[in-house]
């Protein structure tokens, strides 16, 4: 640990004044106490107040933001000390740690932040969304067609970052009073760039790779789409006794977070994949836990999913996909987009998958539906477009917000800081919310 922990970049340093002992002094310091972050460098703020179960969707951006942080300065900024220190290991950008209200407020003024990207609606991104100094911009996780992606809170930010067709008329038809086409930009999906490296390294042989993404059983009914406990188990019973499949198979990250009996079919699948490597080495079938969630995409011929982002994500590569259909009568299905026009797989016929996947592949009217969606959800995919759109996207708004700001009276310029009756009811509300 303090290997690590000497190179992180904290916020504030609490350390007391021997002339005052009532009185904090704030320092960019790191462990050793070295003054380690330049002030009045930082443009573009990355907040995260997750943990690190949820670090799955930072991850994703990592190669973009790498290309932004040499147009604009970058930091990732966490509100836990455990993501602060898993992200210190892998990050392509500088980390700081600001558990503390306090923190951000130091932070905020001692750099030139215009934007403020938010990857996920935690409750507690509201905390850093009262700074009036900079844009806020929603920018996701996926592209998916779960009603997680026409939630309210999108009114919040000043701006979304969506990928093309799909999202703007899904959020047109559902949010009202919002005007999509001043408030979203297109960005198409920047992660189709990324050329994959890493993974597990499979035989080049006649076996078809089968890969299997399940999502994690929702924290609402409405979101209950995860098919592990429903589909999981008899599927890959039925793949690793076909003699003619190699099965990856990736729980989620929130598997089991909610439901024990997800956690639980997730461990029997683990089980079932190792007997079978046992029984026949050849076949190299694979319990995917590796941290990011692009070589798959390659490496596999089809996919089985659910109703989530990974369904999007495999549809960009135009192979042939199975989605599977919630058990729980709750969940709230789509009812327009790619989703809605398949035929979703039952878990009554999960034991039949080997049939249902040698149906899917050879239907060509299948694939010619694939490729017109594949335009419908990310617009132009050419190779560097994509990322170029959020490149492009990302300097209009420092354009904008730095066109606001001179805009404003000097008199009426908004600050930073709270009164100390708004810190006393902010603090108070973090611990609430960290109890």
């Amino acid at each position: 640990m303090p290997s690590k922990a000497k190179n992180i970049y904290w916020a504030v340093r609490r350390v007391w004044n021997s002339r005052n002992s009532g009185q904090m002094l704030a320092a960019w310091e790191n462990q050793t106490g070295d003054r380690v972050l330049p002030d009045d460098h930082f443009e573009t703020m990355v907040y995260y107040a997750d943990g690190v179960v949820n670090m799955y969707q930072l991850r994703q951006w990592y190669e973009p933001l790498k290309a932004l942080n040499e147009q604009s300065p970058v930091v990732l900024v966490c509100r836990s000390v455990s993501s602060a220190l898993a992200l210190l290991e892998e990050s392509p950008v500088p980390v700081v740690y600001g558990g503390r209200i306090e923190d951000i407020e130091n932070l905020v003024n001692r750099q030139r932040f215009k934007t403020v990207l938010y990857v996920n609606q935690n409750t507690r991104n509201f905390q850093m969304m009262r700074f009036a100094t900079m844009l806020h911009v929603f920018i996701s996780h996926g592209e998916s067609d779960k009603s997680y992606m026409t939630s309210g809170q999108m009114k919040c930010y000043d701006y979304a970052f969506i990928a093309g067709d799909a999202a703007a008329n899904r959020l047109s038809q559902a949010l009202m009073g919002y005007d999509v086409p001043s408030r979203t930009k297109r960005i198409g999906r920047p992660q189709l760039d990324t050329v994959a490296s890493g993974g597990v390294p499979l035989p080049d042989d006649d076996r078809t790779v089968v890969f299997y993404a399940p999502t994690w059983e929702g924290d609402r009914p409405s979101m209950s789409y995860g098919s592990l406990a429903s589909h999981g188990v008899a599927m890959t019973q039925a793949l690793l006794a076909s003699g003619r499949h190699r099965l990856i198979v990736r729980s989620h990250p929130r598997t089991g977070v909610v439901s024990a009996e997800h956690k639980a079919a997730s461990d029997e699948i683990a089980a079932l994949i190792a007997q079978a490597n046992l029984a026949d080495p050849s076949a190299n079938h694979v319990f995917d836990q590796t941290p990011t969630f692009d070589w798959q995409l390659q490496a596999a011929d089809l996919c089985i999913t659910d109703v989530s982002a990974a369904a999007l994500d495999w549809l960009a590569t135009g192979k042939p996909l199975i989605v599977t259909k919630p058990a729980s009568r709750n969940a709230v299905l789509p009812d327009a987009g790619y989703l809605a026009t398949l035929d979703l797989l039952p878990a009554k016929k999960a034991g039949e998958i080997v049939a249902v996947l040698d149906e899917v592949s050879a239907d060509t009217g299948l694939a010619q539906e694939r490729e017109k969606w594949v335009t419908y959800y990310f617009g132009d995919t050419t190779p560097g477009t994509p990322t170029a759109a959020f490149l492009q996207a990302c300097r209009e708004l420092r354009e904008e917000r730095d066109r606001l700001m001179a805009e404003l009276p000097a008199e009426q310029s908004p600050g930073n800081s709270p009164s100390d009756a708004h810190r006393e009811i902010t603090e108070l509300e973090e611990i609430e919310f960290e109890s």
